[in-house]
């Protein structure tokens, strides 16, 4: 870096992962393509119950703030089409309202000057101390070998290997039990599950787990987390309030991302949770709720609450793909109907949106069945209109409820579940 003649060794090369949901791939098993159409290679691999799949390679420009394109979105998903047919029967389309987020990751890889383009880059290092999800221990261990080499300093021998991250200690493997037996924390146990609690992401079934991921993700730390847990008023779980009703993050979580130092509301959605990784849109229904617990903890004034509120969204619209997410998907409705029946559709949609809104809430639906006497759960109701969602942001907008009455009609493909247009479909008075 002193000498500004050096010639470049680092090329930053983009890569861009997405989450899916987790019937993309079965439990503790990955699927690797090293021969995609282009030569980059294609994973995808269950992760916090979800599925991750990656990646793109493509030169960039260094940002603070990468942002995943629909280009890179859209290449992954068209490479997962053969992997997935191959090796697990996959005979369903690879929709592209199933990405639940997407963010990008700048790579330090080494200059090749033979390289046409970063694919072919090599993926090892020279001695680079920045940071890797997948290699940092054996990168600092190297670091540190060479500057002891290099300065003739005394040291031992390294001890990375086997070394435990905070938490480790105390970890068993049945450690979740305790925390269900000493505070009443939620806990899947096979398929029976207390109260019968479930959470339902992209069409797929999860069984609530509190107590199983607070000891996977804090291990012996999990106690200082359940202590800090809220009672929920409910016979069951007794503590452990969830920060949104689809994943297993309680709020105690945040106190102790607090405590642990955490500064921001994005500190906690990407860092200290993955929430923000793993649903977009899930992050956004809890970002108001986390603001104010950091807030109270740490004596924000409404201006900062509200600067936290806009940091964070503009975080996960950016950086996190809901931008590409709701335009891609509300753009590309697929609307086949004849002009006709378009205005007919047209009339009911306002029938259900009585506020002029432009778009239908679980509670527009409802009031109007309740208004012409048919009943129907409202949590069926919430997974039902879910299908219908297609921008995933809680609310159907006209060209989604038509989109639900094409295939309802048998007009388009089935790019929404067929409950929810049969629901829509429901004839109004």
């Amino acid at each position: 870096m002193d000498n500004e003649k050096s010639p470049k060794i680092c090329q930053p090369s983009a890569g861009v992962h997405i989450v899916m949901p987790g019937y993309y791939s079965p439990d503790n098993m990955g699927l690797l393509d090293p021969a995609t159409s282009d030569g980059r290679v294609i994973f995808f691999l269950p992760w916090e119950k979800m599925t991750i799949a990656g990646t793109t390679d493509s030169p960039t420009e260094i940002t603070a703030q990468p942002i995943p394109t629909e280009e890179d979105i859209n290449f992954i998903l068209t490479e997962l089409i053969s992997p997935l047919c191959a090796c697990v029967s996959w005979s369903h389309s690879v929709r592209r309202g199933d990405v639940l987020a997407a963010w990008s990751g700048i790579r330090p890889l080494v200059t090749d000057p033979s390289s046409k383009d970063t694919q072919s880059i090599c993926r090892n290092h020279i001695v680079n101390i920045r940071g890797k999800w997948t290699t940092y221990r054996a990168m600092a261990q190297e670091t540190l070998d060479a500057t002891i080499k290099a300065h003739h300093l005394q040291a031992g021998p390294c001890r990375t290997v086997g070394l435990m991250l905070e938490g480790g200690k105390g970890w068993t493997p049945t450690l979740y039990i305790r925390l269900v037996q000493d505070y009443g924390l939620e806990v899947e146990c096979g398929i029976a599950v207390f109260q019968n609690l479930s959470w339902k992401l992209g069409g797929a079934i999860y069984r609530s787990q509190v107590a199983q991921h607070l000891a996977a993700t804090y291990g012996g730390r999990a106690f200082e987390v359940a202590k800090m847990a809220q009672v929920t008023g409910q016979r069951w779980p007794i503590v452990g309030k969830r920060l949104v009703s689809e994943f297993p993050y309680i709020e105690s979580e945040v106190h102790y991302a607090v405590k642990e130092y955490a500064c921001t509301a994005i500190d906690v959605l990407a860092r200290r949770t993955r929430l923000g990784f793993l649903n977009v849109q899930a992050a956004d229904e809890a970002l108001p709720r986390i603001v104010h617990i950091m807030g109270k903890q740490l004596g924000w004034s409404e201006q900062k609450k509200q600067e936290e509120l806009n940091a964070a969204r503009t975080f996960l619209y950016q950086e996190m793909g809901y931008k590409t997410r709701s335009e891609q998907l509300t753009n590309t409705t697929e609307i086949s109907l004849p002009l006709s029946e378009v205005d007919r559709y047209k009339k009911r949609f306002h029938k259900f949106d009585k506020g002029n809104k432009g778009f239908i809430t679980t509670v527009d639906v409802q009031q109007v069945l309740e208004s012409i006497s048919v009943q129907i759960d409202e949590n069926t109701l919430h997974e039902i209109l879910n299908e219908v969602d297609l921008n995933k942001n809680g609310q159907v907008e006209l060209n989604e409820f038509l989109q639900g009455q094409s295939v309802c009609a048998g007009h388009a493909k089935p790019e929404v579940g067929g409950r929810g247009g049969l629901l829509l479909y429901v004839r109004t008075p």
